[in-house]
C-alpha cells in the first residue's frame, strides 16, 4: 500500500499506526540540490510490515528508503542517505532531470 498524503496526514497516519502497536519509521527529505522531485520536508512513514504512506521522491527511491527504514526499525539507529543522479546519467536512464536529495530515516520512539 502506498499513498501520497500531505505532510500532516503522514504524521497522523504514523501516530495512528504507533497507537495500534506497530513499529514505525519516518523518512524526511532534509536537503536537495538541483532538480529534486519532492521539496525539503517531504515525508514518508513506514510501518514494520513495509506498508507506507507519503513520498520523498515521487516514487524514484521509495523502495530503497522503505528497505532502509525496516533496517532502522531493527537496529534502532537513524541514517542519512544521499541519492543523486548526474544530468548525463539522468538522460541515460530516462529520468527527466538530475539532482540530489538527502533523506533522514529514523525509527519513531515514544
Amino acid at each position: 500500500m502506498s499513498e501520497t498524503l500531505n505532510h500532516d496526514r503522514v504524521l497522523e497516519e504514523a501516530a495512528r499506526w504507533q497507537a495500534e502497536g506497530r513499529k514505525v519509521a519516518l523518512a524526511t527529505v532534509i536537503e536537495t540540490w538541483g532538480s529534486a522531485p519532492r521539496p525539503v520536508g517531504s515525508q514518508l512513514a513506514i510501518r514494520d510490515d513495509a506498508i507506507f504512506v507519503g513520498s520523498v521522491s515521487g516514487g524514484c527511491i521509495e523502495g530503497d528508503v522503505v528497505t532502509r527504514a525496516l533496517d532502522a526499525l531493527q537496529t534502532g539507529k537513524p541514517e542519512i542517505i544521499e541519492y543523486g543522479v548526474s544530468d548525463a546519467m539522468a538522460w541515460e536512464v530516462g529520468l527527466a532531470c538530475g539532482g540530489r536529495i538527502r533523506v533522514m530515516v529514523e525509527p519513531v520512539t515514544g
